[in-house]
């Protein structure tokens, strides 16, 4: 009876050291991989982040840019632009009002729902109003816009913008198109807000049809 309890404490005791040599075990070679892993991290050298700003960034939205002299230079030499604004809108409305203060006139359009845009700013097109289901599905027949406008513009008007909102949905050969429309219509301007970016910028709207980007721009 001794000796098996004996034998019974000596099975225990050995099964408590070898759990205490398993727990020393694990605790030294987690000790090893900290101070690996610490040597390697000391070792790295420690990039850092460079974020550049200028005057322009502490100016709010709704106070004067001191780019709007070559915004309305940019107008009118290119005559299609694609701009890039923040994502939190309202900057825009500052260059869109420079232009209504030069004598432009406006057409406001968005991208999505336009359809052909060769079709619907320059030629007779057709609309089906929605039915309801059990109505006949009619066609109707509108002007073209960018024409019908042209004719209602006053005397005293420098000219039309188009100024296309969500463009980026549109595929390069309707880009090209808006920036060839200039072109053909020689008194449109095309502004076509292409994407959004950290601040107000500006790209030639056949740079961006063409897949190339104008470093002098």
């Amino acid at each position: 009876m001794a000796s098996t309890a004996c034998s019974y404490h000596g099975v225990h005791l050995r099964s408590i050291n070898l759990r205490n040599q398993h727990h020393v075990y694990h605790s030294i070679t987690s000790t090893i991989l900290i101070r690996k892993r610490s040597s390697v991290t000391q070792n790295c050298p420690k990039g850092t982040v460079k974020c550049g700003r200028d005057i322009t960034d502490f100016i709010g939205g709704d106070l004067v840019k001191f780019d709007l002299g070559q915004w309305l230079s940019d107008v009118e030499e290119h005559k299609a632009l694609a701009i890039y604004t923040p994502h939190e809108g309202g900057y825009e409305g500052r260059y869109l009002n420079r232009l209504r203060y030069q004598g432009y006139q406006f057409l406001d359009l968005t991208a999505r729902g336009l359809g052909d845009p060769e079709t619907t700013l320059t030629k007779v097109h057709p609309v089906c109003p929605a039915h309801v289901g059990k109505q006949p599905i009619a066609r109707w027949y509108f002007p073209p816009e960018v024409d019908y406008r042209l004719s209602l513009l006053p005397p005293n008007a420098k000219g039309l913008v188009v100024w296309i909102i969500e463009a980026k949905v549109l595929s390069k050969a309707e880009l090209q198109f808006l920036a060839l429309l200039p072109t053909l219509r020689p008194k449109v301007r095309v502004i076509a807000e292409c994407g959004n970016w950290r601040k107000v910028m500006w790209r030639p709207l056949q740079d961006i049809a063409d897949g190339t980007i104008n470093e002098g721009a």
